[in-house]
């Protein structure tokens, strides 16, 4: 059995909880429309594809124009979500897909499954559910991923309480993602980084973003007692200390890990060579809420 890092139970309350609140939606948006672009430079046509746990209609609404795709099947854990969704739908953990081998062309997802426990095995289940020559192209959080909030919390809790908590979930990084992809079975394997740093009035409006986007802490892990007023304000004082900028705004860092594979099929070409992936990096800037 795979280590139980995620609550999923929980995490998926998260999720509906954001819903009530009404979504942080600009990094799921900004992630689906890159993710439109990058399969826009797939010359290839998919009669069936699955966009597999995308918290929002994201995804679909960026490929609605797509003429690659023929069907899009929805597929997200909560059914609820999935009511206002047009199209095809199936209620379905990202840990226990319901779909046959070799039944569908392409496999997508957006900031998704980096709260899975068993990312590995989904990733055996998505290549096994791919036609031979099907396509997976995802993107999830990765890599330094919110590393300013995890050692404010961390520095906070060491000079207040006993020790440190876990506050912010452990992200896999890109060589990481890269090799599970290999062993999932996937052919001409590809992960590469994009680095988004977002600047913030003040460290508590980063965490309402975070609570708006459903991903608060879920770690099976973390701490059952309430969070100390104490504790916080000591950790939005050492944010700002330490990861403000000149103008008093403060980074948070989204390190998104893009993956593509394809099932393998005779008619595909050889491998790049190792070492040619890239990572960019890109600054935004998010209002007060």
């Amino acid at each position: 059995m795979p280590p139980i890092v995620f609550d999923r139970k929980l995490a998926r309350a998260r999720r509906r909880r954001a819903a009530a609140l009404g979504p942080a939606t600009f990094l799921v948006e900004r992630v689906a429309q890159d993710l439109a672009e990058r399969l826009a430079a797939v010359l290839r046509r998919f009669a069936l594809a699955v966009d597999l746990g995308t918290p929002t209609d994201a995804v679909a609404r960026a490929l609605a124009a797509s003429v690659s795709i023929g069907r899009l099947i929805a597929v997200d854990a909560i059914p609820a979500h999935l009511k206002a969704r047009p199209g095809l739908k199936v209620a379905a953990d990202e840990e226990a897909l319901p779909f046959r081998d070799a039944s569908l062309g392409l496999v997508v997802s957006a900031l998704a499954l980096q709260f899975v426990n068993d990312l590995p095995g989904t990733l055996v289940q998505v290549r096994r559910a791919l036609a031979p020559d099907g396509l997976f192209l995802a993107a999830l959080v990765g890599g330094d991923s919110l590393t300013e909030l995890r050692q404010a919390f961390a520095a906070a809790e060491a000079e207040l309480e006993d020790g440190a908590s876990p506050r912010v979930a452990p992200f896999a990084d890109v060589r990481e993602m890269g090799a599970l992809l290999q062993r999932a079975g996937f052919a001409l394997p590809v992960a590469d980084m994009e680095r988004i740093t977002v600047r913030y009035a003040a460290p508590l409006d980063l965490m309402r973003d975070l609570r708006r986007m459903g991903a608060t802490n879920a770690l099976a892990e973390r701490r059952r007692t309430p969070l100390r007023r104490a504790t916080l304000a000591r950790m939005a004082a050492i944010y700002g200390e330490r990861f403000a900028d000149a103008d008093g705004r403060v980074r948070a860092t989204f390190d998104i890990v893009w993956l593509s594979g394809w099932a393998p099929h005779e008619s595909q070409q050889k491998p790049l060579a190792p070492g040619s992936a890239a990572a960019r990096a890109i600054t935004t800037a998010r209002s007060s809420a």
